[in-house]
């Protein structure tokens, strides 16, 4: 009784001070949607998705900057700088960029593949996330067709920023140059996630809705991106001797998850903010206001077909267990 007593403390707390109800609001709906398992299918994906995306571009660079080394060597470490964990494995096995047609080919099709398992199970996420029912969302062709301008429009950015970011990085410019640089790149990074937000939510949310997540998301994946390198530098070089590459893909597995966890936490803060999805009651009895719409919502996600419509009702009189 002591333990039910302090929830409901905490419960009449959190009701009168908005600071803590909204992030135990997103704590809460993060778990009803079971949005953990999300995160392990992107991160799943990016996995098998990551290593040739990262033959496409290094390839392609490869043609870009031909007959340029010194320019080859600084994109290429402002490149795989932006992946912590397997950036440094790269970069100690590539001597030098050199495009060739046959690899590009197949860094393509495995992008392909793999980017699109990965843009199909994010669209999957946040369609669940802002409880969007099945049969609102977009179809086979559409899912793929933005999954692919998804695909595009981060990898011209992608480039831009890595090419800044390299050039600046390799000293081939001055302080203000690599304040410019430092800049360039927070600013594309809030551009990435605006591009993914948008276009792998369906289009009935509105974008401004969206706005906050995404500068959340920004400022967490550069986070994750520090905490990558301190890893790599004093974690995983000491353990590479006992475990080698496994050290390598638990590493890159463990970061890729994060970052997708840290993605749609943004997210969930976006839909409990947009629809104000607090207090929230840790044990649903009696549900709150907040309770009711995100389950009510949740049920309705399952509503496949037009015509198809779920009701969904509380039964005030239902006993206190």
């Amino acid at each position: 009784m002591n333990v039910r007593r302090r929830i409901e403390a905490f419960d009449s707390y959190q009701q009168r001070h908005r600071w803590l109800a909204i992030p135990v609001a997103v704590l809460r709906k993060f778990s009803n949607d079971q949005a953990g398992s999300l995160a392990a299918l992107i991160a799943y994906y990016g996995f098998f998705s990551l290593f040739p995306l990262l033959l496409v571009l290094l390839t392609v660079l490869g043609f870009v900057l031909h007959g340029d080394p010194s320019a080859q060597a600084s994109v290429k470490h402002g490149v795989l700088a932006q992946f912590p964990i397997v950036g440094p494995q790269i970069q100690s096995n590539i001597q030098a960029l050199h495009g060739k047609a046959i690899t590009l080919v197949i860094g393509i099709a495995g992008s392909l593949w793999g980017g699109l398992s990965v843009t199909s199970a994010t669209q999957n996420a946040f369609n669940k996330v802002w409880a969007v029912p099945i049969k609102h969302r977009p179809g086979f062709v559409q899912t793929r067709l933005r999954g692919l301008a998804v695909l595009a429009l981060l990898g011209v950015l992608f480039m831009v920023s890595s090419l800044a970011s390299g050039l600046v990085t390799g000293g081939l410019g001055g302080p203000l140059l690599v304040v410019a640089g430092i800049a360039l790149s927070l600013a594309v990074n809030v551009i990435l996630f605006l591009a993914a937000f948008r276009l792998l939510t369906a289009a009935q949310i509105e974008t401004r809705s969206l706005m906050t997540g995404v500068i959340i998301a920004s400022v967490l994946w550069e986070i994750l991106q520090i905490v990558g390198g301190y890893y790599v530098g004093h974690v995983l070089r000491h353990a590479s001797a006992a475990y080698g590459v496994f050290g390598v893909v638990i590493g890159l597995i463990s970061w890729l998850y994060l970052g997708a966890q840290t993605t749609l936490y943004a997210a969930e803060i976006n839909v409990v903010r947009a629809r104000r999805l607090w207090p929230r009651s840790l044990l649903h009895d009696p549900p709150t206001i907040g309770d009711e719409e995100t389950l009510t919502a949740l049920a309705k996600v399952e509503e496949s077909i037009e015509g198809e419509q779920i009701d969904v009702r509380f039964d005030a009189t239902a006993e206190k267990k």
